[in-house]
């Protein structure tokens, strides 16, 4: 497992992007009209919104909070120090929790039961193997130290106790979390804005100008602003 997890390591990011498009795979719904009438859409809209704004707000907090030097140097695990505080206190991968969360969320959002069955199950896989490679990598540099926090910090499911004690020691830096997830915001904004617009069509009114319109509009907006986060980073006028 750490051999195929240091090989998925190396395409991580690329991996999170081609899941990201299979969302668009046609499918079988989750929920249909026959089950749930015809306002059956409520039900993936609600659910999985909730679900991936959730990912989202933990993969915002754990950036805000403490962030982690972790991103891998030459296609390999690679850490500056042992990171144990804000929300690595409370789970040892909560990036990896809240990009889960996001997908599982925008799968339902897509109701896909393709998605939510098939591709979910093979993402979990392969972020095992990622997060057994990067431990071993972690447990030969700094060897009974993370053996120790190991000990006190699940790998996946985030310990609730203290978390709010946490929240309230630490100070959340708001700009560091849009400097460092402007990106990852983009996409996922995209790909909410295009499941909405273009699965259910209930909100545009069953009108095809109307949905364009909405989704010219839309995409476009946040084009903009990525671009402005962008100039701003680049230049040096937005900084942590």
């Amino acid at each position: 497992m750490v051999s195929i997890g240091n090989f998925f390591f190396k395409y991580r990011n690329w991996i999170f992007i081609l899941f990201y498009g299979a969302l668009f795979i046609p499918s079988w719904p989750l929920f249909s009209p026959s089950q749930f009438g015809s306002t059956y859409y409520i039900w993936p809209v609600a659910i999985g919104l909730f679900i991936t704004c959730l990912g989202q707000l933990i993969r915002g907090l754990t950036i805000g909070l403490a962030y982690i030097v972790r991103g891998g140097k030459e296609g390999k695990p690679y850490a500056e120090g042992l990171v144990t505080e804000g929300i690595f206190n409370h789970c040892r991968n909560p990036l990896y929790v809240g990009n889960i969360l996001m997908l599982l969320g925008v799968g339902i959002l897509a109701n896909s039961l393709f998605y939510v069955a098939i591709m979910i199950p093979v993402f979990l896989f392969i972020y095992q193997a990622i997060v057994l490679a990067e431990e071993n990598f972690l447990r030969g540099k700094f060897g009974p130290g993370f053996d120790e926090y190991c000990k006190k910090v699940n790998r996946w499911f985030p310990r609730i106790a203290g978390l709010s004690a946490t929240l309230r020691s630490m100070q959340f830096n708001w700009k560091r979390w849009i400097l460092k997830e402007h990106t990852t915001q983009f996409i996922w904004l995209c790909g909410i804005v295009l499941l909405l617009l273009l699965n259910y069509p209930q909100f545009s009114g069953y009108d095809k100008d109307c949905r364009n319109l909405l989704l010219g509009i839309f995409l476009g907006l946040l084009v903009l602003l990525y671009i402005l986060v962008r100039y701003l980073k680049k230049t040096g006028k937005f900084r942590e």
